[in-house]
C-alpha cells in the first residue's frame, strides 16, 4: 500500500506433500488451499500399544518423490518415533533428509529432539513446543472421539 518494491519468496514447484495416516491427513486441505495441484503421499504407521514401537503398515508415494521438497504432515509431535519410521521411509524411497520439512501444530521438546538426533538435516515447522502435546487430535477433528 505505501507503493515499496517487495522482494519476497514465490512459489517453487517440485514440492510434495505426506501425511501420516491418520491425523496427518487433517492438514491436507490447508495445504491444497495453498498449493492446490500439489501432490500428496501417505504413510500409515501405528505404534505397538506394548512396546511403543512405531510400525509402517502403508506408503504410497508419487513415483519421483526422492527429486522433491517434502512437506510431511503430522499435528501432534510427542515422542518422535512415528515422524522418525516415515523419514526412514522416505530415505529408502531415495528422498534427503535436507529436503524434508515437518510440519507440526504442537510439539514436546523430547520429541523435536529425537528427531533432530536422528535425522540433524531434517527442518521442523511448529505453532509450539511444550512438554506435554495435546492427546486425541484425529478423534477431535474427524469426530471420533
Amino acid at each position: 500500500p505505501t507503493g515499496h518494491k517487495y522482494e519476497g519468496v514465490r512459489f517453487e514447484k517440485g514440492n510434495c506433500g505426506v501425511s501420516i495416516m491418520r491425523s496427518g491427513e487433517a492438514m491436507e486441505q490447508g495445504l491444497r488451499d495453498c498449493c492446490r495441484s500439489i501432490r500428496i503421499g501417505k504413510i500409515l504407521i501405528q505404534s505397538d500399544e506394548e512396546t511403543q514401537r512405531a510400525k509402517v503398515y502403508y506408503a504410497k508415494f508419487p513415483p519421483d518423490i526422492y527429486r522433491r521438497k517434502v512437506l510431511l504432515m503430522y499435528p501432534i509431535l510427542s515422542t518422535g518415533n512415528t515422524v522418525i519410521e516415515a523419514v526412514k521411509v522416505l530415505v529408502e524411497h531415495g528422498v534427503q533428509p535436507s529436503v524434508i520439512i515437518l510440519l507440526s501444530l504442537f510439539s514436546t521438546p523430547h520429541g523435536a529432539k529425537s528427531i533432530i538426533q536422528e535425522f540433524p538435516e531434517i527442518t521442523i515447522l511448529t505453532t509450539e513446543v511444550h512438554p506435554v502435546a495435546p492427546t486425541h487430535f484425529g478423534q477431535k477433528y474427524f469426530g471420533t472421539d
